[in-house]
C-alpha cells in the first residue's frame, strides 16, 4: 500500500459495531473479492470487497474474516484468514501478508491460512444456529456476474442446508452509512490530496491543453501524495462534453472560451473523496457562463441548507428540484408556463438537471446507504447539482462532500475554491507565477 497504515482501532471498532447487531449464537463470514482475469495470463488490478476491508483493513486477495462472538473457544471468536505465503508466487507477484502483519493491520489476534479454513468452518458452523453471509446489496448494483460472495453463499447453503441464514449486507448498510470521526479523518486526508491536486490544475489548465494531459496530472499528483490513485474514473470534460455525466474518454483539446468540468477524487486508505468543479479554460468566465454557474452554486448552497437529519434523499431531491425550477426561470431556461404545465412525473427542470443531487460517500464512491430512509447524523454525502444546456453546449456541476451533524452538516471541502471570484483569482495568480 502507498498510504500510511491506518490505526487498527478503526477496524476493531467496526467489528464491535457489527457483532452487536448479530443474533445470539451466530457466525458471520466475509470473503474477499475475486482476482478477475483479463486476457492471456493477466489479471485486472485487485480491488478488495469493501465490507471485508471495513472489518479488517486487509486489501489482499484470498482473504476472509470469521466473526463468531459466542464460540466456546475464545481464540476463535474473530479469525482473519490469509493465503499461505508461496515462495514461487511471491517471486512473481510480490510479498503476501504474514500473521504478524495481518494482526498489525486488523487487530485480530487469531490468523489461519486459507488452505485450513474448510476443516475449521466445519466445526464452528455446527456450533452456530445462524450464519450471516455477505452480498452486494448496493441499490446501484448493475451486474449479473456471479462474484465470489454470491458463489460462497451458494456453497454454504449447499453444505449447511438446515442452518438459518441472515443478510450481512442489511447490517452493513446501516453501519457503514454512519461514519466515525476516525473514518472521517481518513476521508479528509483523501480530500486534502484532492484539494492540492485541484489547485495544481488551476495553474496547468489553458487553451490547447488536452483532457488526457489534465487526467495525467491528476494521477501524478495523487500518487505523489500517497493516494492509492483515483477513487473512480476521472471525468475531464471540456465544452459540450460536460453534458455527458460519466464522460471518461478524456481525449479532446480544451479550447479558449470553453468551460472545463472536472469530476475527480483521490482514494486514500480505502476511503474516497469526490470533487467536481467547472472552470473557464481561459481563466475568466463569460457573462453567460457566470450567470449559469452562479445559479448552480445557488442550488448547491440551497441543498446544503436543507440536507439535515430527518429528511430522506428522495424528499430532499424533490425540494432541490423545486428550487431548480425557480433558478432556471431566472436564467431563461424555463418559463412560468413551462413550470405550471409540467408533468409531475417528469418535471420541467429535468431537461436541464437530469441526475440526483447527492449520494453516500465512504469506502465506495457510491457508498452504502438508502435513499428512502431518513438522513442521520454521521453520514457523509456529496452535494452535486448540475445544469446542462444542450442549446448552449454547456455543462456545469459543482460538488463538495459533507459530514452530517445533529443540526446540519460540515463542509469537508470548504477550503477548496468554489465561487466565480475565487476560481478566477486563483487561476490568475498561478498563471502569473507560471509565467515568471
Amino acid at each position: 500500500m502507498k498510504y500510511l497504515q491506518l490505526d487498527q482501532q478503526i477496524f476493531i471498532a467496526n467489528r464491535k459495531r457489527f457483532v452487536r447487531e448479530m443474533k445470539p449464537n451466530s457466525i458471520a463470514i466475509f470473503v474477499s473479492n475475486d482476482e478477475w482475469p483479463s486476457n492471456g495470463d493477466a489479471l485486472h488490478g485487485f480491488k478488495q470487497n469493501t465490507d471485508l476491508y471495513w472489518l479488517t483493513g486487509v486489501e489482499q486477495e484470498d482473504s476472509m474474516v470469521v466473526l463468531f462472538p459466542d464460540c466456546p473457544d475464545p481464540k476463535y471468536r474473530e479469525v482473519l484468514v490469509l493465503v499461505r505465503p508461496n515462495e514461487l508466487k511471491e517471486k512473481w507477484d510480490g510479498k503476501r501478508l504474514r500473521t504478524a502483519e495481518g494482526t498489525s493491520i486488523s487487530g485480530i489476534q487469531t490468523i489461519v491460512w486459507l488452505d485450513s479454513i474448510d476443516a475449521l468452518l466445519q466445526t464452528w458452523v455446527h456450533l452456530a444456529d445462524t450464519i450471516y453471509l455477505d452480498t452486494n446489496e448496493n441499490d446501484r448494483k448493475a451486474t449479473d456476474i456471479a462474484s465470489r460472495d454470491y458463489r460462497f453463499v451458494a456453497e454454504m447453503k449447499a453444505r449447511y442446508p438446515l442452518h438459518g441464514y441472515e443478510r450481512a449486507a442489511k447490517i452493513m448498510r446501516k453501519l457503514r452509512a454512519i461514519k466515525s470521526k476516525e473514518e472521517v479523518a481518513v476521508i479528509s486526508k483523501a480530500i486534502d490530496i484532492t484539494d492540492q491536486t485541484f489547485r495544481h490544475l488551476l495553474g496547468f489548465i489553458k487553451p490547447g491543453v488536452t483532457e488526457y494531459e489534465i487526467e495525467a496530472e491528476i494521477y501524478h499528483q495523487f500518487l505523489k501524495q500517497r493516494a492509492t490513485g483515483p477513487a473512480y474514473h476521472s471525468i475531464i470534460a471540456s465544452g459540450d462534453r460536460a453534458r455527458t455525466l460519466h464522460y471518461v474518454a478524456n481525449n479532446e483539446v480544451c479550447k479558449a472560451g470553453e468551460m472545463l468540468l472536472m469530476d475527480f477524487g483521490a482514494e486514500y486508505g480505502g476511503y474516497c473523496a469526490d470533487l467536481t468543479r467547472t472552470v473557464p479554460v481561459s481563466g475568466v468566465f463569460t457573462k453567460r457562463q457566470k450567470e449559469v454557474y452562479n445559479a448552480c452554486l445557488h442550488l448547491h448552497n440551497y441543498a446544503k441548507s436543507i440536507l439535515k437529519p430527518g429528511i430522506s434523499v428522495v424528499q430532499y431531491t424533490d425540494k432541490v428540484g423545486v428550487e431548480a425550477s425557480k433558478q432556471f426561470e431566472k436564467i431563461g431556461l424555463l418559463t412560468k408556463a413551462d413550470i405550471k404545465n409540467q408533468d409531475p412525473e417528469n418535471p420541467a427542470y429535468r431537461k436541464y438537471l437530469y441526475h440526483g443531487i447527492s449520494h453516500h460517500l465512504g469506502l465506495d464512491v457510491h457508498d452504502l446507504g438508502t435513499r428512502t430512509s431518513p438522513v442521520q447524523a454521521g453520514m457523509v454525502f456529496t452535494i452535486e447539482p448540475g445544469i446542462y444546456i444542450e442549446e448552449e453546449q454547456m455543462g456545469i456541476r459543482i460538488e463538495n462532500n459533507f459530514w452530517i451533524t445533529k443540526s446540519g452538516s460540515i463542509d469537508l471541502m470548504k477550503n477548496i475554491p468554489i465561487t466565480v471570484e475565487e476560481i478566477e483569482s486563483y487561476m490568475k495568480t498561478v498563471s502569473v507565477k507560471r509565467k515568471k
